[in-house]
This record gives structure tokens, sequence and C-alpha cells, in this order.
């Protein structure tokens, strides 16, 4: 099986790992990133739709058809935001998108990227926000769906898109991988297991960082053992 992807967030430092991969794997032949801004990256498999408008999609919905993949990296984080605008961009966005895509491509695969800790009914605000959309999600026509909670998460040497907080965090990596070695995995990681999960499928629809590891193997094999 061929992966045709749309990829979403590629300005942000997930999306950008995850284009990365797709960018670089042999069962990935097309990649869509469709953002508000370029993402920056030029290859012979790479097509970019910037379109500054993602609540409406009318324009380029055409675009969109025949991709098999999807890999919705796009959000933000909720430190200093209210609720109102969290629940647009997290939950509207996401379903928007996500509800034109499903039509357009019964057969797809939607790969989410939530967060650890997720949970729809949750004391924080963005747990509920985020679970209320995993669940959504996991209600639309797709073939499958995952969600993806990473934890902490380790860039890529040469990112351009590294949170601040991430580069600040980088020296503590070794430590806390030493301490608590399934607390984080790494943009690679994530995306091989967003990949293996279209090509292969995975027996969960929601994804702690002991599964995205274990699905990231290239021996992974559907039946849990590996080829």
């Amino acid at each position: 099986m061929k992966i045709r992807a749309i990829i979403t967030g590629a300005s942000g430092m997930v999306g950008e790992g995850v284009l990365h991969e797709c960018l670089h794997h042999n069962d990935v032949e097309d990649v869509l990133v469709v953002g508000r801004r370029s993402c920056g990256y030029t290859h012979l498999k790479l097509k970019e739709i910037v379109h500054a408008n993602m609540y409406d999609l009318s324009s380029i919905e055409d675009q969109l058809k025949g991709y098999n993949a999807c890999f919705f990296c796009l959000g933000m984080s909720s430190v200093g935001v209210k609720e109102p605008e969290f629940h647009k961009v997290t939950y509207e966005l996401t379903m928007h998108f996500a509800n034109t895509v499903s039509k357009l491509n019964p057969g797809m695969t939607f790969c989410y990227v939530s967060g650890s800790g997720t949970n729809e009914t949750g004391r924080m605000m963005w747990q509920r926000v985020k679970g209320k959309t995993e669940t959504d999600l996991m209600k639309l026509p797709f073939k499958q769906v995952y969600n993806f909670r990473p934890g902490l998460i380790k860039a890529n040497k040469g990112s351009r898109h590294t949170l601040p907080l991430y580069k600040w965090l980088s020296w503590m990596l070794p430590i806390i991988k030493t301490i608590a070695p399934k607390s984080i995995v790494t943009l690679k990681q994530i995306g091989e297991a967003m990949i293996n999960a279209t090509t292969k499928g995975y027996e969960k629809k929601i994804l702690e960082v002991r599964d995205i590891i274990k699905l990231s193997n290239p021996l992974f094999s559907a039946d849990g053992g590996e080829t």
C-alpha cells in the first residue's frame, strides 16, 4: 500500500517532523501540505496549498480528493488562551477539516495529534476540549481514526520549527529518558507510527507514548508481533 497523505500543521514542530518522515519514507508516494503559511520545504513528493481561511475549504475541496491518509498536526497551546478561542482552533477547525476530507476520501485513515493526559471529563479545559475532539473524530466515516497522545517530544536536529520550550528542555531529555523511558517520543517515531498506522493498522484508537514507540518500529506487524 502506498500512502498519499494530507498533512496540516507542517509549519509547526510536530507537523514538520511528520512531514520530514513522509518525504523520506518509501511507503509514501505523495504529500499535500495544507496550511495558513508555507512549510518552507520543496520536494518531488510535495505539493502545498497555502490557504488563509481553514474554516472555509470550499475553494480548495477539489484539491483534497484522492488521498488515503491525513496526518492532522495543527494545533495551539492552551497557555494564556481562553476556552472559546482554544475550542475554536482545537475542536471547530479540526472537525471542519476532518468532516470535509472524510466526505471526499471515505477510505482515509485520519491521525490526530492530541496530547498526553487528554480526558473528556478532565479538570483542565484543554483536556476536555481535546477529549471531545478525539471522541467526535471517531464518529466520522473514516476507514480508521487514531488519536496520538505524545508526552515529551524530542525534536529533530536542525528542525526549523522547534518550540522554545523544547529547546530549553533538550538538556534534560537524556535524564528523563533514563528515569522514565516511556515518557518521551521523538518526532521520527511519531511520523513512522502514523505511516505504520495507515499501512498496517493498530489495535488501539488512542495511542499513548508506549503505543507510539511500539507502532513506530519498522518491524511492527498488525498481529502485535514483529516481522
